[in-house]
């Protein structure tokens, strides 16, 4: 079986021929600080893990390291950009939109292995009146996507986002204004949050018609971590993410997409909220030593499985870096026997590693060969 026939058939919900095992987003800083240099379909080659190849063209995720190149303006929504220092070790990007009918800004700072923010573009509530007037949205190119799902073939899947800063609306939000201020403002204000949520919302499912249908990608990526239950409770999940990722999911699956649902931090008090959305798989299963609240794994199988597939598991910091060859294997077979022994579960690390010995990455593909169906 191929890598790629693998991990769809485990997205399916169904056995492949042996556990699917990949990495989620070969990061720019270990593949040349640890692959010597090769790309991440190159890598996955070299240390025997099926593809994930993430495709971020136009895609507006604003932590990729020179994010800027990916800022979309139009006539209404003039981006001006100003490189304010280049360093790549500390570099800081301002940015200038001028709109007819008012200017906002925001400015980040970057090194090597990603970018933040530090100033966030709303500031007033009256800002969201130019969000909602005026941000434009992206547009891919299908004829770049599909030369790249080429190039990778049966070596595993081509997966892509909604665009925005990050993927689900709420998530989004939390890249415009700060996560602590928003929260109390869905608190003190939810009117003015769901029309935050709506007008983001509506630029996805625009963006998903617009430029994800016909595409060809095996996954979309939505959700992100601002959504998980150690960021806000289960209450306000329900209210302010669950029914925009339902609109989203229902707009993907009528595009032809399968999606997958990442919370990258706690997820057990919100495991029937994400079963109610509507996505096909749900990662990225994260434990505590990474930030999330994933323990016992048949408790996850036990609510979640059968109804989404799973992705993830693997502590990419104490186990896939930090761990012996012996230890990462016996890592392996126990979340195969927790979250995967029925099917419908790839495994992989909970998020990005930058500094995992590739001996490790070798021994984390063996052991996955190894778990058989």
């Amino acid at each position: 079986m191929t890598g790629k026939e693998r991990m769809l058939r485990a997205l399916n919900r169904e056995k492949p021929d042996r556990l699917p095992a990949t990495v989620h987003q070969w990061q720019g800083w270990h593949l040349e600080h640890y692959m010597g240099g090769v790309d991440a379909l190159g890598a996955f080659r070299e240390v025997g893990l099926d593809a994930a190849i993430q495709y971020f063209e136009a895609m507006g995720q604003f932590w990729i390291p020179d994010a800027e190149r990916y800022a979309v303006s139009s006539p209404e929504w003039n981006d001006e950009i100003t490189v304010v220092d280049p360093d790549p070790d500390h570099k800081i990007v301002h940015h200038r939109i001028l709109t007819p009918a008012g200017t906002l800004t925001y400015k980040t700072e970057a090194d090597r292995k990603t970018t933040w923010i530090t100033e966030y573009l709303i500031k007033r509530p009256e800002d969201l009146e130019l969000i909602e007037r005026f941000m434009p949205v992206a547009r891919l190119n299908h004829g770049a996507i599909a030369a790249e799902y080429e190039r990778i073939g049966d070596a595993g899947i081509l997966r892509g986002f909604v665009w925005g800063d990050q993927a689900g609306c709420w998530q989004h939000a939390c890249c415009l204004m700060d996560t602590e201020k928003l929260i109390l403002e869905a608190v003190d204000h939810p009117d003015w949050v769901h029309r935050l949520l709506r007008a983001l919302l509506e630029r996805k499912l625009r963006f998903i018609e617009e430029s994800l249908r016909g595409a060809r990608f095996d996954l979309i990526e939505t959700g992100g971590g601002a959504g998980s239950d150690t960021v806000i409770s289960p209450n306000l999940h329900r209210e302010f993410c669950l029914p925009y990722d339902r609109q989203l999911h229902d707009a993907l699956h009528s595009a032809g997409h399968r999606v997958c649902y990442h919370t990258c931090g706690g997820m057990m008090n919100i495991l029937e909220l994400i079963a109610r959305n509507g996505a096909d798989a749900s990662e990225t299963l994260a434990p505590p030593g990474v930030g999330g609240n994933i323990v016992d794994p048949d408790k996850v199988r036990e609510r979640l499985g059968g109804r989404v597939a799973l992705v993830g598991g693997m502590d990419q910091f104490h186990i896939l870096t930090g761990g012996t060859p012996a230890r990462i294997t016996r890592e392996v077979h126990r979340l195969f026997e927790g979250f995967g022994k029925n099917g419908g579960y790839i495994m992989a690390p909970s998020d990005h590693f930058f500094e995992t010995p590739v001996e490790n990455l070798k021994a984390f593909a063996d052991a996955a060969r190894d778990c058989t169906y």
